[in-house]
């Protein structure tokens, strides 16, 4: 009688721990995927190449106060919550024979947010952004590239991996 009991009780715990993962995803159940949200409408967004995270870039203080000659970048993983804490690695590609002086200053905000110093996004011509992510085990990064970033901006909303 005893042995069932463990048995049956073992059955539930890994029923309701089973059951707490997949309340907890934001995963679209028919499709296997992620959901991020993008919260603001004038910013940047992208899901990472792998899927891990979502990056959304403040490029100005329209619609969050972020500080003068800064942007400010969110990111959220796979379950939509903020990560804090992680390394970001951020460099500007620009065209051969151009000469990258920047050297970005990442500062976390918490929350998600990270504010970035020192890194000119008005720049003219067509260049590359590219920010890396290391959070744990986990990295992953996204290639955001200019002008056309900045004509292609969705709305505020829920988007999941593969719909970018």
């Amino acid at each position: 009688m005893r042995t069932f009991i463990s048995r049956t009780v073992i059955v539930f715990y890994l029923l309701a721990v089973s059951a707490a993962y997949t309340a907890h995803s934001y995963a679209d159940p028919g499709s296997g995927k992620a959901k991020f949200t993008k919260h603001f409408n004038e910013s940047l967004f992208k899901i990472t190449d792998n899927g891990m995270f979502s990056i959304e870039i403040l490029l100005d203080e329209k619609e969050y106060k972020i500080g003068k000659n800064v942007i400010g970048i969110v990111i959220h993983n796979a379950h939509d919550e903020d990560v804090e804490g992680a390394d970001l690695k951020i460099i500007s590609l620009l065209p051969k024979g151009q000469v990258n002086t920047e050297s970005p200053v990442v500062k976390d905000k918490g929350g998600g947010l990270y504010t970035v110093s020192n890194l000119n996004v008005n720049r003219e011509g067509n260049w590359e952004l590219k920010i890396d992510i290391k959070k744990k085990k986990m990295e992953d990064g996204a290639l955001f590239s200019f002008p056309d970033a900045l004509k292609l901006r969705r709305k505020a909303g829920k988007y999941e991996a593969g719909s970018q």
